[in-house]
Formats: structure tokens, C-alpha cells, sequence
């Protein structure tokens, strides 16, 4: 399998490149594991932040599968991302719990200091914003989750210090 090395794509008005030889090879390592579409799907997209476009034919060229077959998997499944996401996905909880503790005023809040509203990316591809319906962690409302922690209780002030600590240490 062989394709021009990077392509370029335009999501949210910034230029992204795609290690076309990075997407083969995960292809192709994945290739003969029983049901590994998904499992297939999962490692590009934590390669990549997200599904790129052009994974698409390689995948279902590599595994002989219809034409689309993947993207059709990709789609029905929320955890897949068609476009580029940030390092860290910051989950603001909506449910009952959170909503009553305020969780408007902290979405609010980061909205404001990250110029993003939900689905969008941070220009320096460090933030992608999300409301998902309930984090399952009610006794710490309002609360929301950056990469896979969990932090709760939370008013104005310690969001924000939460996002300068991870921009900090990012920027290091």
C-alpha cells in the first residue's frame, strides 16, 4: 500500500497533517485480529486525535470489507471523532446533580476563558469542549472530566486554575 506521505486537511480553519505511513502501518498491524474494526478504528484515532478522512479507503481496501464500511461504523459510534480534537477533551456534566450545582455558570466559565464553545477545539489544539448528559459522579456537582480525570465541587476559581495547571504543564 502506498500513498503521498501527509495530506493536508481543514477542519475548524486550521491545516493538519496526516502521517500517511503512520496510518498504514496501524492498518496494517490490526489487519487479521477477529472484529477489529473497532479496535482498528480506536488505535487511529488515539494515533490521531480523530478518524482522518483518507483512513477510510485504506481501511476497508486493507480489510476487504463494502466500500464505507468503516466510516458506517464510525458514525454510529459516539466515540469516534470525524475531526480533529484537542489533547485533553474537557467533559462538562449536564445531568440533574451537576445542573442544580450550577454547571452552567462553570460551562460558562471555560467557554469564556477558552474562546470554544462545545464540539470546538482550542487554536493550539490543547482543549476540545463537550456536554455530555451525566459523569456518574453526582456527589462531586458540579463536576467535569479533562482526559480521563475527574474533578468536582468546582466553582469559577478552581476551573480556571485547573486549565492554567494543564496549560502550564504543557507549555514546559
Amino acid at each position: 500500500m502506498h500513498i503521498e506521505k501527509k495530506i493536508k486537511i481543514k477542519p475548524q480553519s486550521t491545516d493538519y497533517q496526516v502521517d500517511i505511513p503512520d496510518l498504514e502501518k496501524i492498518i496494517i498491524d490490526c489487519n487479521g485480529i477477529s472484529g477489529g474494526l473497532i479496535p482498528l478504528l480506536q488505535r487511529i484515532q488515539d494515533r490521531f486525535t480523530f478518524i482522518p478522512p483518507q483512513a477510510f479507503k485504506l481501511i476497508d481496501k486493507e480489510l476487504n470489507i463494502p466500500e464505507s464500511e468503516s466510516l458506517g461504523v464510525a458514525t454510529f459510534y459516539t466515540q469516534f471523532k470525524l475531526n480533529p480534537t484537542g489533547k485533553y477533551t474537557i467533559k462538562i456534566c449536564k445531568g440533574t446533580a451537576c445542573h442544580v450545582q450550577n454547571a452552567n455558570k462553570i460551562f460558562d466559565v471555560i467557554s469564556e476563558y477558552l474562546q470554544i464553545k462545545p464540539g470546538e477545539t482550542t487554536e493550539d489544539q490543547l482543549f476540545t469542549l463537550e456536554l455530555v448528559s451525566c459523569l456518574g459522579c453526582c456527589s462531586l456537582a458540579p463536576a467535569i472530566m479533562i482526559g480521563e480525570e475527574t474533578y468536582g465541587k468546582l466553582d469559577d476559581r478552581s476551573v480556571i486554575s485547573i486549565i492554567k495547571e494543564i496549560q502550564d504543564r504543557e507549555s514546559k
